[in-house]
């Protein structure tokens, strides 16, 4: 064993350690981040849903909530889709400009030949000076895969892009802010990083008057976040030799899980900007949002994001922006934006940073097996108000409920109402009429569920009818057990079809209410999403969920 000597070097060495690693991120809390919004274009790319008139307005209004002034708004082709027309109408519509962008090539082709036409306008540049836009963003490809520099050398690319600059602010706008963007970078800078250090101080040198008003580069999610992070070093070291404080912005793929973190490694080492859709949505597996890179520069401390943006929506943005763009709701374990980034799962300490208070919303406590009794009466209070059999011991009872359940091999959730209520239901409590009418409230999204409860439903209505002649939502004991209960209990006057009963009938007037009865409907198609017909739903309701709260004693 280690002496006491030994053990505090090594507290010493741990520290230090940890001060020299943890001092790259100090850049971060100054970061005066710049954000070009790429929310309308990558959030389509590679989506079964393309984008409508109506969608792209949605999508527009939301990046405005969020205080973002740069949007990429267009990238323009020589087919006529929907971009094309919804430029005209929120140009029409009095949009402010100066901080609209959109794509265009830096050629019109290069063809088989694989040399650039030097000749022909860009048709997004055409389409662009048609709009009315004038912030152009060029795509420039520097590997060998599209280009070939043999006989289309680097000094004739220099002065293309030169060209295009010249156009631009001639045909454009005088004041048109222009950026290069590097889109082949991951593949250029192995063999050729050259011909990007090339370009870079190339375009440091131009005259102020059509210099780029910034650079850019994409990561197709290949590269660890070092690499990445050294462009942005060597490009930043370029452009600070040469005296040129233009942007330097980064757009990272997602495809091994370091899209945020070789994000904020670029920014740690060169970047000042992101060019990102709010929400991870885009092409192949998404791409780093601006909505988790901006909130890890909030939680370490940086007030010019706050002031800058309105980062208590951004939560919200991404959310919708998601909806809008795929039609569901975001993964449920997406940091930041999704529906469990604000939950309690081990207890109910908040961390330093809590991401439920930032953005004005209740922390959800998640029930598992991990949760402590404390952790289950939060949530029991939360879903069905203040109830005096909510105490310690219920909870205990209903943690040790869940374990029974894996040992058993029951794999179910505990988090929803009807999925809590059961299991208090089970562990010894009583079902109330406020946890009934909680969970029949609750709307059935799944249109199969909606039609099995339906038919269950039907059969309900024909014994309804036949007890007095008119439908009152209740069934006498009797109806209810020759119409529901027969197959699963022996008798109708045995005492373990009374006590399923006394289960189920929640206000104890003697009948069963359609609510009561409907509390375990919808907890078994929740619980069981995959049960096929009525019978089976029948059979779940019971065996797994009327019969095991009967059995835990008379209520």
């Amino acid at each position: 064993m280690a002496c006491a000597e030994e053990i505090q070097a090594l507290v010493k060495s741990y520290r230090g350690d940890l001060e020299k690693d943890m001092a790259k991120y100090a850049c971060l809390r100054d970061l005066d981040i710049f954000v070009l919004d790429n929310s309308l274009r990558e959030s389509t790319v590679g989506q079964l849903r393309g984008h409508t008139l109506e969608s792209k307005w949605d999508l527009y209004n939301e990046v405005k909530k969020c205080n973002y002034k740069d949007i990429i708004v267009a990238s323009f082709s020589h087919m006529t889709r929907v971009d094309d027309v919804w430029m005209k109408q929120l140009v029409d519509s009095g949009a402010d400009r100066t901080g609209l962008w959109a794509f265009s090539e830096i050629t019109e082709g290069a063809g088989a030949s694989k040399v650039p036409d030097t000749e022909t306008v860009p048709v997004g540049l055409r389409k662009m000076k048609d709009a009315g836009l004038w912030n152009v963003i060029f795509e420039v490809d520097l590997s060998d895969v599209i280009y070939d520099f043999d006989k289309f050398p680097m000094e004739k690319m220099l002065q293309l892009i030169k060209k295009w600059l010249v156009w631009c602010h001639t045909n454009l706008h005088h004041d048109s802010k222009v950026c290069v963007s590097f889109r082949d970078l991951a593949e250029t800078m192995p063999d050729h990083p050259d011909r990007v250090f090339m370009t870079v101080d190339f375009l440091a040198k131009l005259p102020a008057n059509i210099r780029p008003y910034g650079l850019m580069y994409e990561e197709p999610g290949k590269t660890m976040p070092e690499e990445c992070g050294n462009w942005a070093k060597y490009i930043r070291a370029i452009m600070n030799n040469n005296n040129w404080k233009a942007h330097l912005l980064v757009h990272v793929h997602e495809k091994y899980g370091y899209c945020d973190a070789t994000a904020l490694q670029c920014l740690m080492d060169g970047a000042n900007g992101i060019w990102a859709s709010l929400c991870i949505e885009g092409a192949s597996m998404g791409a780093a949002s601006s909505t988790v890179t901006l909130m890890n520069l909030v939680r370490m401390g940086n007030k010019k994001v706050l002031k800058k943006f309105n980062c208590s929506y951004l939560r919200k943005a991404a959310i919708k922006i998601t909806q809008i763009t795929t039609g569901i709701d975001p993964h449920i374990k997406q940091p930041i934006y999704g529906a469990r980034a604000l939950d309690f799962v081990f207890n109910l300490t908040k961390d330093e940073f809590d991401l439920a208070t930032f953005f004005g919303e209740h922390a959800p406590v998640r029930i598992t097996t991990l949760s402590s009794p404390e952790m289950i009466l939060k949530r029991m209070t939360y879903l069905f108000g203040q109830d005096p059999q909510f105490t310690v011991e219920i909870a205990r009872n209903m943690k040790e409920k869940m374990l029974e359940d894996l040992k058993s091999n029951r794999k179910e959730e505990y988090m929803s109402e009807s999925g809590l209520a059961i299991l208090f239901d089970r562990a010894g409590g009583k079902l109330s009429e406020r946890m009934r009418d909680v969970i029949t409230q609750k709307k059935e999204q799944d249109p199969h569920h909606q039609r099995l409860i339906a038919e269950i439903r039907k059969t309900w209505n024909c014994w309804d009818l036949n007890e007095e002649g008119k439908r009152d939502n209740m069934l006498q004991y009797d109806s209810f057990y020759n119409g529901f209960m027969a197959p699963y209990f022996g008798c109708y006057r045995c005492s373990d079809t009374k006590r399923a009963l006394k289960a189920i009938d929640m206000d104890a007037d003697g009948q069963v209410d359609w609510t009561e009865f409907c509390v375990y409907l919808k907890w078994a198609v929740a619980q069981y999403p995959n049960v096929k017909n009525s019978e089976e739903l029948l059979e779940i309701a019971f065996r797994k969920g009327i019969i095991p709260a009967m059995r835990d004693g008379t209520k």
